[in-house]
This record gives C-alpha cells, sequence and structure tokens, in this order.
C-alpha cells in the first residue's frame, strides 16, 4: 500500500526528511521569524497581503492602533475624543520618526492628503476622501471632521492601512520614514528582511528586542521544519495539519485564533457571473463543510452568510444560512439564468498556500457537480494578487480577515465604491449595499446599527459580492523560549505583528 503525503501529514506521521527535533538555538535579544512570502510591495498605504503588513507593523505606527487583547489604544496620538461640533480630535504624542524628526500634526495631515490624493492607490483611499476637513491648531493637534458622521473613525484610523509617515518621505524609499519599533537595516529579495530596534521608540523600555530577522519560508512544510529544527524562534500560518505536532512538542507552542475567513470572489463584468442568480448558485453548490475537512483539518466553521462570527453583537441566525449548501437549487437557478446546460470557467488560487489550492480544489469539485466546470489557475501569491487587482480572472479563491471586529471591517469587501482590490469582486458596486453601510457607519445607537446590518444581511443574500466559505483557525507557532508575542484575537490576528514591540527571546 502506498501512503499519500496528505495521508501522513493528517495522521501525524512525519516525513523523514521533515524530522527535526527542535533545539534551542534561540538567542537572546534577537528573533528569527519565519514570514510566509517576501511582501509584494513596500508602499505603507496599498494592499498587498499579510507579509506586507507585518512588515509594516515593525517598522511604522498610525495614530490609534489595537492592544493585544484587541481593544483600541493610542499610538503616535495619545488620546483622542470626538467634539461637539463632530470633529475627532487627536492629541500627539511627543514620538520620533526614524530620521530623528519629531512627529507632528503637519505629517498627520499630508498623510491623509497623500491617501485621498486623486492618483492615490491607497487602500482606504475612498474612506480618506470622506474627509471634509483637516486642521492643524498646533504641532500636536490634529482635527478631522468627516463630511459625514462617523462613528468608527477610530477604528479606520487604527488599521495598518493607515500608518504615519515623515512629511515627503516617501521620496527617501517605498515605505517612507516611519516611528515604529524597528529599523529596517537590510533586505534581499524573495529571501529576507533584517531590522535593529529603533533607539527612540515612543514607549519606554520597547522594544524588548535588539533586532529582528524576517525569513521567507514560502513552503509551509519548511517553514515548520525551520521551527522544529530551531533555524527559526517563531512562524506565521501555522498550517493545519501540523498543529498538532507543534502542539505535541513539549519545546514548542501553538497560538490559534478563528475570525479569518475564506471566501469566493467574482469577476462580475465576465458573463455569467454578472447574473446574481449564478452567484447565489455557485454559493448554494459548495458544501463548506468538506473545506474545513480538506483544507483545514477540522480547526474551523463553515460560513452560509457573511462572515459574522456567532457570538458577536451582529450576527444574526435568521440570516447566517441564507446561502446554505443546496445543489437543486443552485441547479435552479443556473436554468432561472439561461445556464441550465452548465458552462466552463476558470476559478483563480494559488499554489503558494496549501489552504487556498485545497479550497479550490473541494470548490471544483462542487461547482462540477451542478454543471460549472472550473478550471484552476495557480500562481504564485504576488501574481494572483496582480491578476485580482486587474480583474482578470473570473472566478478566485481569496483568504482574509475584515479590517475589523465590527460590521463595518467586512465594507472592503463589499462596498464597490472604494478603491479597486483583489480581495473584493471586481466591478461589483451595489449602491443599496454601500447605502446600508454608510448608514451603519454614521450611526452612533447600537440598537439602530443593528436594524442596519440585518438589512444589509439581507441584501447581501440576494446580490452575493462574495461568497462565504469557512472561518480558519489561523496559527502562530514559536519556540517556548518567545515570550510576549499575542496572536491578537479574531479579525485582528494579522495585526500580532503589532506585539514585536513585547516580544522576548530571554
Amino acid at each position: 500500500m502506498t501512503l499519500s503525503r496528505r495521508l501522513l501529514l493528517g495522521t501525524g506521521a512525519v516525513l523523514p526528511f521533515l524530522r527535526h527535533p527542535a533545539r534551542a538555538a534561540t538567542t537572546p535579544g534577537k528573533l528569527v521569524f519565519g514570514l510566509s512570502a517576501y511582501p509584494p510591495s513596500f508602499s505603507p498605504w496599498t494592499n498587498s497581503g499579510t507579509a506586507a503588513a507585518t512588515f509594516r507593523l515593525a517598522v511604522h505606527r498610525g495614530l490609534l492602533g489595537y492592544a493585544p487583547d484587541g481593544s483600541v489604544r493610542g499610538e503616535l496620538a495619545e488620546k483622542w475624543e470626538h467634539a461637539d461640533d463632530g470633529a475627532w480630535v487627536f492629541h500627539l504624542r511627543d514620538a520620533t520618526f526614524q530620521n530623528g524628526a519629531k512627529v507632528t500634526s503637519a505629517d498627520v495631515a499630508w498623510c491623509f492628503e497623500q491617501i485621498a490624493g486623486e492618483k492615490s492607490t491607497a487602500y482606504y483611499r475612498a474612506q480618506m476622501q470622506a474627509i471634509a476637513k483637516l486642521e492643524v491648531p498646533d504641532a500636536k493637534t490634529i482635527r478631522i471632521t468627516t463630511k459625514e458622521p462617523n462613528a468608527i473613525f477610530p477604528l479606520q484610523v487604527a488599521s495598518f492601512y493607515l500608518p504615519i509617515v515623515a512629511k515627503d518621505s516617501l521620496k527617501e524609499g517605498p515605505s517612507g520614514i516611519g516611528a515604529g519599533p524597528f529599523r529596517l537595516t537590510g533586505e534581499e529579495r524573495g529571501v529576507g528582511l533584517d531590522f535593529v530596534a529603533f533607539d527612540k521608540y515612543y514607549r519606554p523600555g520597547l522594544p524588548k528586542l535588539k533586532s529582528l530577522r524576517m525569513t521567507v519560508y514560502a513552503d509551509e512544510n519548511l517553514r515548520v521544519a525551520a521551527l522544529q529544527a530551531g533555524d527559526v524562534d517563531l512562524i506565521e500560518y501555522v498550517p493545519w495539519q501540523s498543529m498538532p505536532s507543534i502542539q505535541g512538542d513539549q519545546r514548542l507552542a501553538l497560538q490559534t485564533t478563528d475570525g479569518p475567513f475564506m471566501y469566493l470572489t467574482f469577476n462580475v463584468r465576465a458573463k455569467p457571473f454578472d447574473d446574481p442568480r449564478v452567484r447565489q448558485a455557485v454559493a448554494h453548490a459548495i458544501k463548506r463543510e468538506d473545506i474545513v475537512k480538506a483544507a483545514f483539518f477540522g480547526r474551523g466553521a463553515p460560513i452560509e452568510g457573511l462572515p459574522i462570527p456567532p457570538g458577536t453583537p451582529f450576527y444574526d441566525p435568521t440570516y447566517a444560512k441564507g446561502l446554505a449548501y443546496d445543489p437543486a437549487k443552485a441547479k435552479s437557478l443556473l436554468s432561472a439564468a439561461g445556464v441550465g446546460s452548465g458552462f466552463a470557467c476558470k476559478l483563480l488560487s494559488t499554489a503558494q498556500y496549501g489552504m487556498h489550492k485545497d479550497s479550490a480544489a473541494v470548490v471544483q469539485q462542487h461547482l462540477a457537480d451542478v454543471g460549472i466546470q472550473a478550471e484552476l489557475v495557480l500562481p504564485d501569491w504576488s501574481t494572483r494578487v496582480t491578476l485580482g487587482n486587474r480583474g482578470q480572472y473570473e472566478m478566485g479563491i481569496m483568504g482574509s480577515a475584515a479590517d475589523s471586529n465590527d460590521p463595518d471591517g467586512l465594507a472592503p469587501f463589499l462596498d464597490g465604491s472604494l478603491t479597486p482590490s483583489y480581495n473584493r469582486s471586481y466591478g461589483f458596486n451595489d449602491p443599496k449595499i454601500n447605502a446600508l453601510l454608510a448608514a451603519g457607519r454614521a450611526e452612533f445607537d447600537p440598537a439602530k446599527r443593528h436594524g442596519i446590518y440585518a438589512e444589509l444581511q439581507q441584501r447581501c443574500l440576494e446580490q452575493v459580492p462574495m461568497v462565504g466559505l469557512c472561518f480558519r483557525s489561523q496559527g502562530y507557532g514559536m519556540s517556548k523560549a518567545v515570550t510576549g508575542f499575542t496572536n491578537m484575537p479574531g479579525a485582528l490576528t494579522f495585526y500580532s505583528g503589532t506585539t514585536f514591540e513585547t516580544t522576548s527571546t530571554g
């Protein structure tokens, strides 16, 4: 009998070339981090994946950010308030950029102006165009007035897509000059990045590390092997089949959280995906439990509506199963849309992440059962991002997390008025969905917000801007010599690089 590689991994067996005893190779004051991909871009304000976000969290900080428990905290802004006239007012702390210049309100205003600019490619460009007025009363105060009331503005400025860089510093390098805990000192494209602690970081006693090395291990099994061998101290994207072996190793630790999710996007300018009935049919054709088993080894939960986690204030069971597995309904919808005899298309994913490739394989199988013959397209991650941004696909597998644990954190996946992005269905733009998101953002009353988001969920079941597949357990594996690192909760897991500042290796 010949055992498949997946069976060996799935049953806990370890292939001989992957068997590495963990050894005490950790160097006090230095952390070696196993990165899953080399950042496709170092731009401070674009969306180019989690590797780029992790880089950003090492070298940059915004006005606000998130504490390890997921609460909003001050970063470059020491305090903030919502003024009686509707403006959000931020008071800057005494902080220094990595070129030695003090952080001022003029730097903040310049950043927001660049992000909202006509030629900007920033991920938050549309959100920042909602600013009506920027005022700089003094070097340490900035007043931001939005065109409409914005209850969640602090969550927006806490995003790692809105770091503050020194004015005009993009001329000095693609990422600008930041004020974060680490300073980039070297890079080897495709291989790794080197950082040292910034000695003028605004939090006394931090960072605890003297240096940080990010080494790229695009192959997930090699990434685990590097941790087991002691070549790295901490890794991201622990493959789900490897979680039991890391949990069972007395010299290693695993931190997991649910919140990231897998989903399908569409190019709605490509027929037949311009018809909502076809998108509904795709949703009803997929048995999500099979994705949880095949791609995540049971460590996840199906999504049959919008990816709003159960147990959160805005979860509504009325809509949570509105796109549940129902192949008969899928076939009926395809017939109603005039493609009852089936059709062929291409399904964009990537071979670089097993979760993407394995999810795509399950989706392909279930689509075939209702007459949709989907050919898999599996480029590397950087190419997949480029194809998604250009709309050069028909359907796409995606994995991501909401921008926050608030329902408005789903706006980047639903609001077609925002800057085009690979993580949103290409060409989709529903004015009613956009209006409901805007209404929820403007409402300060929690009960009224609940009603708005219930209506939003109903509209999304009808228009299907995305097809939720499953929540997944997101894991970081580490040597037990590593302390102070936190896998942050829910949708904020990709902000965990924030805690590099409190991480120690003895």
